[in-house]
Order: C-alpha cells, then structure tokens, then sequence
C-alpha cells in the first residue's frame, strides 16, 4: 500500500495543502488554536512535508518566531500536531502506545517558505548546474539563493544571505520593497493590487511607484547578483505577479542576469524533493 503523504505550506492565516484544502490557522492565537490547526492539516498522513517561515529550527521542526506562533515558541510541531484529547502536552503518549504509530520520527520534514518554492523552480526549470536566487514580495521581502542548484542555507536551515533588512533610508529595505512600502510610496488608499490595476489602466503615478520598486530592487540586487555570479533571479509572492511593472527598470540594474516569474506549483515541487 502507497504511503500517504501530505505536503503544507504553511502561513500567518492559512495552511495550504496539497490535496486543495485550506485550512485557517491564527499565528497570533493560543497553543490550543494552532495545535487543532495542524492536527487539521496533518490528518491520518503518514509522511508530513512542511514549508514554514522562520526563525524555525528545520532540523529539528521547533518554532522559533516570537513576532507570530508566539504561543507555541520553542514547541515541536510533531508534538503540535500529535496532541489531542488522547495525547495531552503535558502528558505524553505512552512510549509502547504512541497516538501515531504508523508516523516515525523523521517522517515530519521541513523547508523554509522561500528556500521550498526555489528548490521547486529549480527543478521544474532544469536549473540544477546554475547560480539562482529566489526573491519574494508580498507582506515582506524574502530572497533565497542556491550556488549550482544546492540551496544555501545557515545553521537553523534558513536561507543564508537575506535582502529584508538592509539599511535603506534610516530603515530597512523591506520597508520599501513590501507591500506596506508600495503603499506608502503611492500615498493614496489601496492595496498593491489595486495601485498595479491603476498602473496597468495608465495611472502615471501608479507606474512610477512600481518601476521605483523594480529599480530599487535591481539596485539592491546588483552586489549580491556579482558575489554569487547568479544567472538567474525568480520572482514570487503575491506583488510579483505585476512583474511587468517592474521588469525593465529591474533589469536595467542587473542586464546580464534573467529574470524569470516563478512558476506556479514551486512550494509544492519543492516539497515532494524532501521525500524521494
């Protein structure tokens, strides 16, 4: 019988699974809340892949975030999601009678939320022998690398280098390479998405706001493209699908490298590779 697997891509609100549910979880809300969450999510699998934000332990699946799953900081998500009304947290399972026999330790694997959709693209695109970052916008700026098609990462499994919090202006870049920053800088009511359908339908101010963002982001590129002789940088997060509004200014900033949009389903691609 084929072993049954579950692959999640969890966020701040929702958990993404690869059999098309999505199941709301609160990263600001008790122990108790984002245990069912996750228990939710797992079910009866029996091989667990998990793409999570961090600071997470990966080796190890510990929660290590205090600015959200604040409550179960320095928790195991295996024993997040193996508690229950049968196995209390502060009561374990009993050793010969464990609430999940048929899920080992290992079973459970885990994958920065920026480093899984890259190793995905990775390999959906056949960019194993070349230098690649992955730059994600959305509610932040994330980036990840691989140097010959092998992630970088550092000792927690984190992406090693990052962009988000590069002095920018007396801040950080993500303050301006963000959501929160597309709208301070278009300075008018609306969401990213709404300030892109402006630009697309010819707001001049509305354009100017994106190409800034594509120019600042290939500036800030530029070093770290040299560096790590990339030849490639993928685009993903919710703000990169008005890509167009940013590609030329973006690549008049890093010419010789390409620019590519990620491909849909890289989370989920990139997760399978956790368990060949």
């Amino acid at each position: 019988m084929a072993t049954k697997t579950i692959l999640l891509d969890v966020g701040g609100t929702f958990i993404k699974c690869s059999d098309g549910r999505q199941i709301p979880i609160d990263s600001a809300g008790s122990r108790e809340s984002i245990a069912a969450s996750l228990r939710a999510a797992v079910g009866d699998a029996e091989q667990v892949a998990v793409a999570i934000p961090g600071p997470f332990d990966y080796e190890r699946g510990v929660f290590l975030m205090k600015h959200k799953f604040a409550s179960v900081y320095g928790e195991r998500f295996a024993d997040l999601c193996h508690s229950g009304p049968s196995c209390h947290p502060e009561r374990p399972c009993h050793p010969e009678r464990p609430c999940h026999p048929e899920r080992s330790e290992g079973s459970i694997r885990f994958l920065h939320d920026v480093n899984a959709p890259l190793l995905g693209a990775i390999k959906m695109l056949g960019l194993e022998g070349e230098n690649v970052a992955l730059v994600t916008l959305g509610t932040g700026l994330g980036f990840s690398y691989a140097v010959r098609g092998e992630i970088q990462v550092n000792e927690n499994g984190s992406p090693a280098r990052g962009l988000w919090n590069i002095p920018w202006e007396g801040g950080i870049l993500e303050d301006r390479i963000s959501a929160r920053g597309i709208c301070a800088a278009y300075g008018k009511d609306g969401t990213p998405y709404d300030i892109a359908c402006k630009a697309y339908a010819g707001d001049p101010e509305a354009k100017e706001v994106y190409a800034q963002t594509g120019q600042l982001l290939g500036q800030s590129l530029r070093p770290l493209a040299e560096e790590l002789n990339l030849s490639t940088v993928l685009m993903g997060g919710q703000i990169s699908k008005s890509l167009s509004l940013m590609l030329e200014p973006m690549h008049s900033q890093i010419p010789d490298v390409r620019i590519l949009q990620l491909p849909e389903g890289a989370v989920f691609n990139g997760l399978k590779a956790l368990f060949p």
